[in-house]
């Protein structure tokens, strides 16, 4: 096995093995603490957490650390908020809560920039285009990784009223921090440039990084990641699965969606580089435009079991569009400033959920639908400029290209 695609399976099972714990939890906590508004203030604090982490830990600690130990230190927060659940009340689930949220950033940004950096240097030695095995790396990641929801639910179900246990996030400490290697990326910087980086300046690329008009136009992307996850996770569970079928059934919906989100994730990411990442953005926003209408018109019934597995399961095949297009997007357009570009999207994707879930105890529900409408139709036009300003920026060289021979034998007729 070629060592790019082993380290590509090494921190995909990782984080199977942490979000297998993680990710049950996550999708109970609205239904399992609903009476005191701790499940919800635990989700809440968690994306506040990540929005203040964003924006200055996740250009430090992989400058400082790397990738890899960047990973294995942010994971260590995942566990001791499983740990957390255990006994959970206000004193455990919140300082947890918060010890998540500021890993949680470092740990997504330092994957992003590991599986970016690892795509771009395997095309370069295999001659292939870079974008391509990128998404190919995040479609193989989001396989394995959306799958922890299969597993993680599973297990929330099965044995409910139980937590998920947290050895298998000790497992996946332990596999990073084992068999992950190292990378340097080999678009850095020379060192004497690196020096003249102080601290500071790491400390602000996040914001510096906005002065690029394409990230302010790619904003709404994340903004929509959250508010579209928070949504299935806080929204959906509680009002429609939670009301209609019982709390019983959370985990087994939820399987759908993550079991959808799965296969269309490396499905995506093998038929990228044949349809272009624009026709993908197309069938999500087609699928999630669908869902909204229906759900604004649906009528749950415990008799409509199938529906409720139907609708999570077309909404995994729409975030896979999210999850492995958004992610190989943000690692092709910065490719020179990953790091920081991946800071902002986890920076504005917790916007998207502190919004989501700040809002989530108070909007009715068909209210929450059409501002899901309202904001994903911002972000599609917003990507649609950005596509639009990218097109320009390629044929400008061609072009130039095209005018050199014209030009060449303009002169070489007046010799």
């Amino acid at each position: 096995m070629e060592s790019s695609l082993k380290n590509v399976l090494v921190v995909s099972f990782g984080f199977l093995l942490l979000f297998t714990a993680f990710g049950g939890l996550q999708n109970l906590q609205s239904s399992l603490y609903r009476e005191e508004g701790l499940g919800v203030a635990a989700l809440s604090t968690i994306y506040g957490a990540v929005l203040v982490s964003s924006m200055f830990l996740p250009s430090v600690l992989i400058k400082k650390l790397g990738c890899k130990w960047s990973i294995v230190i942010s994971m260590c927060c995942y566990v001791a908020f499983s740990l957390g659940n255990f006994y959970a009340s206000w004193y455990t689930l919140i300082p947890t809560s918060i010890m998540l949220g500021l890993g949680a950033a470092p740990l997504w940004s330092a994957h992003c920039t590991y599986l970016t950096i690892m795509g771009n240097t395997h095309a370069e030695e295999a001659g292939k285009i870079g974008k391509n095995v990128v998404n190919q790396y995040f479609g193989i990641f989001f396989l394995i990784f959306q799958s922890s929801g299969v597993w993680g639910n599973l297990i929330s179900s099965l044995v409910f009223g139980q937590k998920p246990t947290q050895g298998s996030g000790v497992l996946a400490v332990l596999l990073v921090a084992t068999f992950l290697q190292p990378i340097k990326d080999v678009q850095e910087k020379s060192k004497g440039e690196e020096k003249s980086s102080s601290f500071w300046s790491t400390l602000l690329s996040t914001f510096k990084l906005l002065r690029d008009k394409r990230l302010c136009l790619l904003i709404l992307l994340p903004v929509y990641s959250g508010f579209q996850q928070a949504f299935l996770s806080g929204d959906y569970t509680r009002s429609y699965v939670t009301c209609a079928l019982g709390i019983q059934f959370v985990g087994y919906v939820m399987i759908s969606f993550s079991a959808t989100n799965a296969l269309c994730s490396v499905l995506y990411g093998k038929i990228s580089q044949y349809t272009g990442r624009i026709a993908l953005y197309m069938l999500g926003t087609g699928i999630h435009v669908s869902c909204v209408i229906a759900l604004l018109l649906w009528k749950p019934h415990p008799h409509q079991l199938a529906m409720f597995f139907v609708f999570s399961g077309l909404w995994g095949m729409a975030d896979a569009v999210w999850q492995t297009q958004n992610n190989a997007l943000y690692g092709v357009l910065f490719e020179k400033n990953k790091e920081a570009a991946f800071a902002n999207y986890r920076l504005w994707e917790a916007v998207g959920f502190v919004i989501a879930f700040g809002y989530s105890t108070f909007l009715c529900i068909y209210v929450k639908l059409y501002i899901l409408l309202g904001v994903l139709s911002l972000t599609m036009v917003a990507y649609g400029i950005v596509e639009y300003l990218e097109s320009k920026n390629l044929a400008q060289p061609l072009a130039m290209e095209e005018t050199k021979p014209a030009e060449e034998g303009e002169i070489q007729t007046k010799l």
